[in-house]
């Protein structure tokens, strides 16, 4: 069984019991990792090990895609052992984001892919109409996509509505650490949207993580919060107890 909703009352509560279904997959945890900021290769895997993340992250962009050589972070992230999803951070252009998912394939990568077309510098928020764009493009391309998006539900409906296996709004700008901003709008994007719902960006601390499945997603994507943390290897370990915490049971309120 994957996630579903159940309505009891006035709420809709999410029924996590089972594993976490993304398209034909399915993932034991509700916590996904990116692997940017680390101060070296080794803390990032003893992080990532210790987070028993579904799903790990790589910048097509901002890594060295040729596996065999041990001062790229693909030397130390075994597809065997990690469930790798390319992703095109540092993207602005349709097109940009369109061009570095086919190199993933082309480099090796399966089909799936984290989509994200930045549209400004500073907040690093989400240019919509270009992910938008991309992912028509993508899904028709055979990729699975999971769209990084703000957190709009007209959006995110859209995004759906192309094809996305999941939507990812954010809880806040990348790398803020300042949590979710809009919970009520997390929620709606939950209660409306059929595919999973992982929040993405802003969740600067476990608690956060926390606050993020009380509103009823699926899951969480942390990457600076446990890389750039004092401990990392501790606090992937504080967030994975976090999303356990409500993986049988977390209720959206509406």
């Amino acid at each position: 069984m994957g996630s579903r909703e159940v309505e009891v009352g006035g709420a809709v509560e999410a029924d996590s019991t089972g594993p976490l279904r993304i398209a034909d997959q399915e993932f034991e945890s509700r916590l996904f990792v990116g692997t940017g900021k680390y101060s070296d290769n080794e803390t990032m895997v003893e992080a990532i090990r210790a987070s028993g993340t579904a799903m790990v992250t790589v910048s097509v962009r901002r890594v060295d895609l040729d596996r065999t050589q041990s001062k790229g972070i693909l030397f130390h992230l075994d597809p065997e052992e990690f469930f790798l999803l390319p992703n095109t951070a540092g993207c602005y252009t349709a097109e940009d984001a369109i061009r570095y998912a086919r190199l993933a394939r082309a480099a090796g990568f399966n089909e799936w892919l984290k989509l994200e077309v930045i549209g400004d510098e500073t907040t690093l928020l989400p240019d919509t109409s270009a992910t938008l764009e991309a992912a028509e493009t993508l899904v028709a391309e055979g990729f699975k996509v999971m769209a990084y998006t703000n957190d709009d539900l007209i959006t995110a409906l859209r995004l759906e509505d192309v094809g996305c296996v999941a939507v990812m709004p954010l809880a806040s700008p990348i790398g803020s650490g300042l949590g979710i901003v809009n919970p009520y709008f997390i929620r709606e994007i939950k209660r409306r949207c059929g595919v999973p719902i992982i929040v993405d960006a802003g969740v600067g601390t476990a608690s956060d993580a926390c606050v993020a499945m009380e509103q009823g997603v699926d899951g969480v994507l942390m990457n600076t919060a446990i890389a750039a943390a004092s401990d990392p290897v501790a606090m992937a370990q504080y967030g994975r107890a976090k999303c356990t915490t409500f993986r049988n049971k977390s209720s959206l309120y509406l």
